[in-house]
């Protein structure tokens, strides 16, 4: 029996995408081997890659004016990369700091530059508890870029209205809930999104790159550090993780399959209202510490109002099949990562668990 996956990433996949690589595995459309078996550059496996990017396209509805690259080292080596690439002598990057993944963001580009918080917040604990309104961030105009995150997997808020940054191009790790709802791809000069989360497998990173942008982007770096690099050479200036794009192809595949990003937003909104609904009709038993204006559809985190639980509540919740509601370990707590491939059953699942125990042990 499969189990009920809230994992926060490496996370739940969509089992078709499973399936076909399990079926694919040892014979790749009948060529006899597997598609981690075929080089990067001949024809099967670059009918995966094209395939990927293009689907990729369709769903974000990217503009022509993007370049998409299929890069390695996920989200984290993208904080290097950002400020190696974009972080010029004499200026100046803004971070809008609403969580965990932010702040090491802006450490990173503090070794590489000059860069700033923009903006953040903590409550009494040190907890982030939400993203900021558009008036409270104040924006340097000269600034290279400013980098935001979306969806912020440790404390559960989420920006539900990106904020405006004028002609400053905006930077978003988009990790956590890329394809789980409709944006404009346009008003952003870089995306990145690591994949164990909606796209695939740990490892691949996706970067979606505003051509304008990317002419700015400095030439005095290692060569395969360069964004450059990657749009010049199709993202195949070195073997790629070849199997990761192939999981990437599955999983848009399924998204497509299931009616698109729009269609998956619904489900999204109804799986972290389900939720929601038994945090706040149990607010006596359980703590919901976000803003419900930043409320993630991606990350539910809550507590319980008695610790002494918390251990508890996790062999309970392994009893009955479902696994990694765990908090991460520096906030404590629970989290359920909801994903676009943790089902809206599976979800409903988790919210009468809740309301059992709740009741159980109130």
């Amino acid at each position: 029996m499969r189990k009920i996956n809230f994992n926060a990433g490496p996370s739940a996949m969509p089992l078709p995408a499973l399936e076909l690589a399990q079926k694919e595995l040892l014979d790749f459309e009948g060529t006899g081997m597997s598609v981690m078996e075929h080089s990067h550059r001949g024809k099967d496996f670059l009918r995966v890659h094209e395939e990927a990017k293009a689907l990729l396209c369709e769903l974000m509805e990217i503009p022509s004016t993007h370049e998409v690259l299929l890069m390695q080292g996920g989200a984290s080596m993208q904080f290097a990369l950002v400020p190696l690439n974009f972080l010029a002598a004499g200026r100046r990057a803004d971070y809008v700091v609403t969580g965990t993944w932010g702040k090491k963001a802006l450490e990173e580009a503090q070794r590489i530059g000059s860069a700033r918080a923009a903006w953040e917040e903590t409550d009494a604990k040190g907890c982030y508890v939400r993203v900021p309104k558009q008036a409270e961030v104040s924006f340097d105009e000269g600034a290279c870029y400013v980098h935001t995150t979306s969806n912020n997997t440790l404390f559960g808020s989420q920006y539900w209205q990106f904020l405006d940054t004028g002609k400053v191009w905006q930077v978003c790790d988009m990790s956590s809930d890329i394809l789980s709802r409709p944006i404009d791809v346009s008003k952003f000069g870089l995306i990145y999104a690591g994949a164990q989360k909606n796209l695939g497998p740990a490892g691949l990173v996706v970067v979606v790159l505003h051509k304008e942008f990317l002419k700015e982007a400095s030439e005095r770096i290692p060569i395969i550090f360069r964004y450059a690099t990657f749009a010049e050479h199709d993202s195949l200036f070195n073997t790629p993780t070849t199997f990761g794009i192939y999981m990437l192809r599955n999983c848009l595949r399924w998204l497509r399959g299931e009616g698109g990003v729009s269609a998956i937003a619904v489900q999204n909104e109804k799986k972290a209202q389900a939720l929601y609904a038994v945090l706040d009709g149990f607010s006596h038993f359980y703590v919901a510490p976000v803003e419900k204006e930043s409320r993630s559809h991606m990350t539910v985190v809550f507590h319980l109002s008695n610790p002494a639980l918390d251990e508890v509540f996790v062999k309970a919740a392994a009893a009955e099949n479902m696994v990694g509601l765990k908090g991460h370990r520096s906030t404590g707590g629970m989290r359920a990562s909801i994903y676009n491939a943790t089902s809206l059953q599976d979800v409903e699942t988790l919210a009468e668990f809740m309301r059992h125990f709740a009741r159980q042990h109130a």
